[in-house]
Parts: structure tokens; C-alpha cells; sequence
């Protein structure tokens, strides 16, 4: 008889402590089934479907702080060449400086006004002068905001007799505003000067 409560009370305990693995096992299941649905509608969310041409194509939405350097490098440096991409034209001027003053503050339009009433722009007319630009690199301290910049250029002044090829240094601050049709990434850039643009080399073109 006491041979049989023994056997009862062990199979008991057998039972209590298989039952608590078990209800471990399932908390432990609902969590990962949880996290998993969770993770799932996360991803579900930053999916969006476009519809382009008639065909529906699927865009991930990221976080804007993984790529905000990369947005920021990209706004700097299509400011540069809308300020700095001329032609002899001035229609392409005023086009070009129109879309470059969207993108910064009145410091730009301060350098703008400057270099008009000194007849710079006058002069590439008139010299039938092109002058282009290539952002060669652009230091950013994201650790304050706004965000401070220093962008290195390479600039080239185009003649038909010459080319002169320029060192161009600026530096600013960029902060953040509402994005738009005309300033798309949603930056602004801020107390814009040009530490250097001088003169590296002039190579004559003529035959």
C-alpha cells in the first residue's frame, strides 16, 4: 500500500514538472510568435507600393537618420552646382541661381547680389566663359545641429583660348526645414562664405 502512494506521488511529481516545461515552452513560443508578428507589420509598414507607368512597384521606407548624411552631402553638393554650373546665358543664370537660392539662406543671395554688381556674371557673357564645378569631398559634424559643413571643390573657368582650373573651399551650416518641390531633401544651408577660391593652373587650349 505504501509501495502505491509512492508510485502516485512520483508520477504526481512527473506530472507537475512535465506540465511546467510545458507551460514554459508555450510562453516561451507565444513570445517568439509575438516578436515575430510585430516584426513582420513593422516591415509591412515601411513598404510602399507605387503605381509608375501603370505597373506597381514596391519602395522600403528607412529611417531618415541612417541616410541623413548621405541626404545632406547630396543637398550641399546640388547647391554648389546650382551656384556654380554657368553658362554664358544669362537666362541659365538666373534659372540655375534661382533653383541654387532655394536650397540657402540670404548669405547665398548676399554672395549672389555681390559678384552680380561686381560684373562677374557680365563678364562670363561677354567672355563667352562656361564655368563648371565637381564637389570633390564634404566634412560634416553631426554631432551639433545645426549641422556644420566644409566642401571641397575643383572649379574650371572654360574659354575658347583657356582653361583655368580653381581650388574652391566653402563652409556653412545646414539645418532642417519643410521639405518641397523646390528643396526636396528639406534642408537649409546657413551662413554660406568662401574660405578660398584661387587660381591653380591655366592651361592654354589654343591650336
Amino acid at each position: 500500500m505504501f509501495q502505491q502512494f509512492k508510485n502516485i506521488d512520483s508520477a504526481f511529481k512527473h506530472i507537475k514538472l512535465f506540465s511546467i516545461f510545458l507551460i514554459i515552452g508555450n510562453v516561451i513560443t507565444m513570445c517568439f510568435c509575438i516578436y515575430k508578428s510585430d516584426d513582420m507589420v513593422s516591415r509591412a509598414q515601411n513598404r510602399v507600393h507605387i503605381l509608375y507607368n501603370g505597373k506597381v512597384l514596391e519602395a522600403i521606407a528607412a529611417d531618415r537618420k541612417i541616410n541623413l548624411p548621405v541626404e545632406l552631402r547630396d543637398h550641399i553638393k546640388t547647391f554648389h552646382e546650382d551656384f556654380f554650373n554657368l553658362d554664358p546665358d544669362d537666362k541659365q543664370i538666373q534659372e540655375t541661381m534661382a533653383k541654387a537660392l532655394y536650397l540657402a539662406d540670404e548669405s547665398a543671395k548676399t554672395q549672389y547680389d555681390n559678384l552680380r554688381e561686381s560684373g562677374y556674371y557680365a563678364n562670363l557673357i561677354s567672355g563667352n566663359i562656361s564655368q563648371q564645378i565637381n564637389v570633390d569631398s564634404t566634412q560634416l559634424d553631426m554631432n551639433v545641429y545645426p549641422y556644420a559643413f566644409k566642401c571641397y571643390a575643383t572649379e574650371k573657368l572654360v574659354r575658347s583660348t583657356s582653361t583655368t582650373t580653381r581650388s574652391l573651399i566653402t563652409q556653412g551650416y545646414v539645418r532642417n526645414v519643410a521639405r518641397s518641390d523646390n528643396n526636396p531633401h528639406g534642408f537649409l544651408i546657413e551662413h554660406w562664405e568662401t574660405l578660398e577660391n584661387r587660381d591653380e593652373q591655366v592651361k592654354n587650349t589654343t591650336p
